[in-house]
């Protein structure tokens, strides 16, 4: 299979979808990989280190489209890049489709077969494909919310550990899944008093197992929420709903309630976000401010780090690619229940059932494809 990867466009987005190591697994097995120039310098992968590995270097994103069978990208296809894709053509990449209507529709329109890493689902309900960059992005969000509570940042002029005689900064964590617990790990180790939400009591209960005594857990709920958020300095938004939109757990009406210079990072603003008030920003422009709350919304996080989130996605999106490179794509997901669930848009249909459900578009079952 020819293989194409496309230098990401994406405002300040650095990551490329596949390392020097990770193609030379590819060319090993008798495909051919097309890395547009330039591509891996944001993660510090050069032309020439792509070239000892075996890749062919394409001249500009036109080229490594137009050659490809499987593109392998990092983030979803902006406008610019729709007339590129062609029908038939495996599009391999993060969508979240149902955050963003004209990219479902711009799919739908090429024809192409699209295979969204943040749906492949393994029998225990996990996210394989999503887990390292939730890791990414969850740690990050400390990272920048401490930051961004600083004066000169607008934020409240808290340190977030605190030292001795006043009190740390309190952190309230919306979801206790992989962003959740990786933002507790961190913000307790910098010495915060962390509160993880969650509406899974099991998840909650292991929670309580493994954190240390700084992180407590609280069920989530409307009136909850709406207790703690008055007291917080620092709300994480970090709930996933698996290729559907985020649901509005902070409206609003609920930032009059909070002090000024408090800080809302909404990791989840990729599917939708969970704050009302939250709309995609980016690293050169990453915060707004609406009464006096800082919102920091950042719809490609880990584009920040993207030496470790290259080589951490290029980790478990390795051997899924080869699976669809050895096989073709029907074939491999026919044999694989976890790439099967990871198509959304095939051939100008909507596959999968929280897409369709989105924008109100038909739902072709995905078996129909793949008998």
């Amino acid at each position: 299979m020819i293989i194409g990867v496309p230098k990401e466009i994406k405002n300040n987005e650095n990551r490329v979808a596949l390392t020097p190591s990770g193609a030379q697994e590819l060319i090993k097995r008798g495909h051919e990989v097309h890395v547009q120039s330039t591509a891996g310098n944001g993660s510090g992968f050069t032309d020439e280190q792509y070239r000892e590995a075996g890749v062919q270097i394409a001249p500009s994103i036109e080229q490594t489209y137009d050659v490809a069978e499987m593109i392998i990208k990092v983030k979803e296809p902006i406008e610019e890049e729709y007339p590129l894709i062609k029908k038939g053509q495996l599009v391999f990449t993060y969508f979240h489709f149902a955050s963003y209507e004209p990219l479902t529709k711009a799919m739908i329109e090429s024809g192409a077969v699209c295979l969204a890493y943040e749906t492949v689902e393994k029998a225990d309900r996990s996210l394989p494909l999503l887990i390292p960059m939730s890791e990414v992005a969850g740690r990050m969000s400390i990272q920048e919310g401490a930051k961004y509570l600083e004066k000169p940042m607008k934020g409240r002029g808290i340190l977030l550990g605190g030292v001795p005689g006043v009190r740390p900064a309190k952190v309230l964590i919306l979801g206790g899944g992989i962003v959740g617990t990786n933002a507790a790990k961190m913000a307790a180790g910098m010495g915060a008093d962390v509160t993880i939400m969650d509406i899974n009591i099991p998840r909650l209960r292991y929670l309580d197992d493994i954190m240390p005594a700084n992180v407590n857990t609280f069920m989530s709920s409307e009136y909850n929420i709406r207790e703690l958020l008055t007291t917080h300095d620092l709300i994480i938004g970090a709930v996933l709903i698996p290729g559907a939109k985020a649901p509005n757990l902070i409206t609003h009406d609920m930032l009059k309630d909070m002090a000024p210079g408090t800080v809302l990072i909404d990791v989840a603003v990729d599917q939708g976000g969970c704050i009302e008030t939250c709309r995609p920003t980016t690293h050169e422009d990453p915060i707004f401010i609406i009464d006096d709350v800082v919102h920091y919304c950042v719809a490609n996080m880990p584009g920040a780090v993207p030496y470790t989130s290259t080589l951490a996605l290029t980790n478990v999106t390795l051997p899924y690619a080869i699976a669809l490179a050895n096989k073709g794509w029907a074939a491999a997901c026919q044999d694989s229940n976890e790439l099967k669930s990871g198509l959304n848009i095939v051939h100008g249909k909507v596959v999968y059932k929280a897409v369709a459900e989105a924008f109100n578009l038909p739902y072709t079952q995905v078996d129909t494809f793949l008998d």
